[in-house]
């Protein structure tokens, strides 16, 4: 396995700003703009917080464009380019190589349920040929899908460019099972309230919705386990524990999309249906969590 010593580290998967229906390029460059002045190693674009289904191939394809525009080289983009559709799939990768992209994340095929022997033959023909290294992107609390460690291991086996997994599920012995046969895979954490814990039996990185709101926290939490410094790291795991808990008070991205507005760091609390804003309830429920994380009167604000 040949990964790249950089591809580690906080990758926050950014939320989609939306202005009256439309995607709002100009506040996704600011929200760019935050990752990298916050101290993120990288970002992750068009992933699970960003509502990818509900937006069409060119609205992907153009917030790639915008994100490796605004980054410039200054940290790496991780480029989310699974869909349901081979086709589809496909056609979101090239123009993600095209446009200089320097991570896939491929989300297993959704709805599908496809057996291995067909998960494989996917993955090597979205990535047949490409320069680029890429990434498994597992959370099969939403595709209805698993990865088995023995797939991992044939992927690694087949294609030259596999470098690792995005794992958004609490199987933790899974996590282990993976490091113990394939000991260089580039494991990062998918699901909050799990990071410390997964970055202590050897994952990478984080790419945690909850970096769209405090990015800096989280590569704080990055540096501590590097650093060997573990009590550092679960007294932050500690520290963000309510917070990494809201995130899931409701359907992803409608609670972190509320506090981002509520932080000044959304013009705008919108989604595309079937996505909804969070209820009166939820709100009031919201910024109890924020109060007592002192975010309120810490207030992150954009450049």
């Amino acid at each position: 396995m040949n990964a790249p010593e950089w591809l580690r580290g906080s990758m926050p998967p950014l939320v989609t700003p939306f202005v009256d229906g439309k995607v709002d390029a100009d506040a996704y460059t600011r929200l760019v703009e935050l990752q990298i002045a916050g101290g993120s190693h990288g970002i992750v674009v068009n992933g699970t917080t960003s509502e990818p289904s509900t937006l069409t191939v060119d609205e992907r394809n153009a917030l790639i464009d915008v994100a490796v525009r605004t980054a410039n080289k200054r940290i790496p983009v991780v480029a989310a380019t699974g869909s349901q559709s081979l086709a589809e799939t496909v056609a979101l990768t090239q123009h993600a190589v095209r446009a200089g992209a320097d991570v896939l994340l491929i989300v297993t095929p959704y709805y599908i349920r496809p057996p291995q022997r067909g998960l494989i033959e996917y993955y090597l023909n979205v990535t047949r040929g490409l320069h680029i290294p890429w990434m498994i992107y597992h959370i099969p609390g939403r595709t209805a899908v698993s990865v088995e460690v023995e797939t991992v291991r044939k992927l690694a086996e087949l294609s030259p460019t596999f470098v690792g997994m995005k794992h958004a599920s609490p199987d933790l012995a899974y996590v282990s099972d993976l490091l113990a046969i394939l000991p260089e895979l580039r494991i990062f954490v998918g699901l909050e309230e799990l990071s410390f814990p997964t970055m202590a039996l050897g994952a990478v990185g984080l790419m945690n919705a909850v970096g769209n709101l405090n990015p800096r926290v989280l590569a704080e939490m990055c540096d501590a386990v590097w650093s060997g410094n573990l009590a550092r790291g679960r007294e932050m795991h500690e520290r963000l524990l309510e917070v990494n808990k809201a995130v899931f008070y409701d359907t992803n991205p409608i609670p972190i999309k509320y506090m981002m507005k509520r932080l000044g760091i959304l013009p705008r609390n919108e989604h595309r249906l079937p996505m909804v804003p969070a209820t009166p309830e939820l709100e009031r429920r919201l910024d109890g969590v924020l109060e007592r994380a002192g975010m309120l009167t810490e207030a992150v604000k954009t450049p």
